[in-house]
């Protein structure tokens, strides 16, 4: 399916769904690799609309990394950090926290978690 149809299905299912956190995630992803901004726009409402939404996290702080916005990036990967410890979700906690560490490593930011 070319990128504007999924675009447009990814809306509507927003404007059929507009609190479920998946459509928003998806449309985030969608939009990532060419609307990089407006990815970022969204993953920020889901942060603030939707804090318990894991899967924004990882995402999101790899956007907010390649957008150069490294505070922001490592605020939202420690924030997933600790909404996985709440969750318990072992398997995401191990993902971001490899993650954060290669970020900071890449980033020459000298930090341990």
């Amino acid at each position: 399916m070319p990128y504007l149809d999924r675009k447009s299905l990814l809306k509507q299912y927003i404007s059929e769904e507009p609190k479920n956190p998946f459509n928003w995630y998806a449309l985030a992803l969608e939009l990532q690799q060419n609307e990089p901004e407006e990815a970022k726009l969204i993953f920020e409402k889901l942060l603030q609309e939707f804090p318990d939404y894991l899967p924004t996290y990882y995402q999101a702080a790899f956007l907010f990394d390649s957008l150069g916005l490294l505070d922001q990036a490592k605020k939202t990967f420690e924030e997933g950090i600790n909404l996985a410890t709440r969750q318990q979700d072992q398997k995401a906690i191990k993902e971001l926290k490899n993650a954060y560490q290669n970020f900071l490593f890449e980033n020459d930011l000298d930090e341990e978690i």
